[in-house]
Parts: C-alpha cells; sequence; structure tokens
C-alpha cells in the first residue's frame, strides 16, 4: 500500500517560440524562416519534410512527404480543428514560429550537400535566445515567408539558399516543383477551417 500525497499539475506555461522541423531533400527551403501565424498554420498542416535514401527502405531519390500537424497518425479529430485552436493561442499569446530546415543546400539529395549540424543547432540557438529578433528579414518571394539576411555563425550565403545553387535557373524550377506540391496536398484542407490558410503557402 502506497501513502496517498498530493501532487501540484504538472502543466507548462505557454512557449515564446514553436520551431516546426523539416528535411527538405529538394534543396529549396532555407535553413531557417519565420512564419506569420496564417504561414504557421498553413506548414502545420502541410506537415513537410522528405524521404531521402540511407533513412528509408526502399527509397532510391528523394519523396516528398506531408504528415498532417507533423503527426497525422496521432491526430484523433479533424486536422483543421487543431489548426483553429494553435490559430487562436498563436494570435492571443504572441507566439513566435519558425521553420527550421536541415535539409540540402546547393541542389537536391544527390547533388547538395546536407546542412551542417551546426547551422541548424545556431539557427535554434538564435531562436531559442531570441537573437534572431534582432536580424532583418526578406521576403522569400516563392513561399512568402521572412527569412533573416545575416545570422552569427551561419552563412549568410546558405539563408540565401537559391545562391547556393551553381545554376539559379535549376534552383527556380525545383522550387516551383516542391511548391506545386505543397499546393496540391493542401487542397484537401479548402473550406473546411474557420480561415482560408491555402492564401498562406506558396505564391507561383
Amino acid at each position: 500500500m502506497f501513502a496517498h500525497s498530493q501532487h501540484k499539475e504538472q502543466v507548462a506555461g505557454h512557449p515564446k517560440n514553436i520551431i516546426f522541423l523539416s528535411c527538405d531533400a529538394f534543396g529549396v527551403l532555407p535553413p531557417v524562416a519565420k512564419l506569420s501565424s496564417g504561414e504557421a498554420i498553413y506548414h502545420f498542416l502541410s506537415g513537410y519534410t522528405a524521404k531521402v535514401a540511407g533513412t528509408e527502405r526502399g527509397i532510391d531519390e528523394p519523396v516528398a512527404t506531408f504528415s498532417t500537424c507533423f503527426g497525422a497518425a496521432f491526430m484523433t479529430l479533424h486536422p483543421t480543428v487543431y489548426a483553429d485552436l494553435l490559430q487562436k493561442k498563436l494570435d492571443n499569446l504572441g507566439t513566435n514560429c519558425y521553420l527550421v530546415n536541415s535539409g540540402w543546400a546547393g541542389g537536391p539529395y544527390g547533388e547538395g550537400e546536407r546542412m551542417s549540424i551546426k547551422t541548424t543547432r545556431t539557427c535554434i540557438d538564435a531562436i531559442l535566445d531570441g537573437s534572431i529578433e534582432l536580424a532583418e528579414f526578406k521576403k522569400d518571394p516563392n513561399f512568402g515567408f521572412k527569412v533573416p539576411l545575416a545570422l552569427q555563425g551561419v552563412s549568410s550565403k546558405v539563408l540565401d539558399i537559391r545562391s547556393t545553387w551553381s545554376d539559379p535557373e535549376k534552383y527556380d524550377t525545383q522550387a516551383k516543383k516542391l511548391g506545386e506540391m505543397y499546393v496540391e496536398n493542401f487542397k484537401k484542407y479548402e473550406g473546411k477551417a474557420d480561415i482560408d490558410y491555402s492564401k498562406f503557402g506558396p505564391r507561383f
């Protein structure tokens, strides 16, 4: 028999930052991007990453994977229920949202190089210590989110992901291809949520 003891409710406070982690094997996404609340919900619902050879059996080339809310297998309600709830919390609490990409730069898997763990770690550290908020940002012409022009400890060339490609036009083609995958995947959510989140997706 165990003596009964009272425990304090184990509930944490609200987060100041939310980080979505992706691995883009197509070499399109920057190492870090700041998302507006609408863009955060778009990427939350999209849950984009990629399967690559060496991590998935039977995979020879990158395959885009969209796992709703970055955890489709665990969603018991319709994804837009969680999206609307997160949207309200983001707006009410002013939480910052970031998309961190640990994938490839300079080209897709097989051509470019995987971003270093140091680069990914430095981006996350800058988010957690708030220093990323001091950066100057530019709007990504394809996806609309904001990318820092400079971040201490991260190559400014890698932040401008297009410049890492030897042929920028190939990057543009690849970016459009990935953007179209996002758009096609998101069609299932159109008209299902309180807000039309599709307007926060890629611009082509």
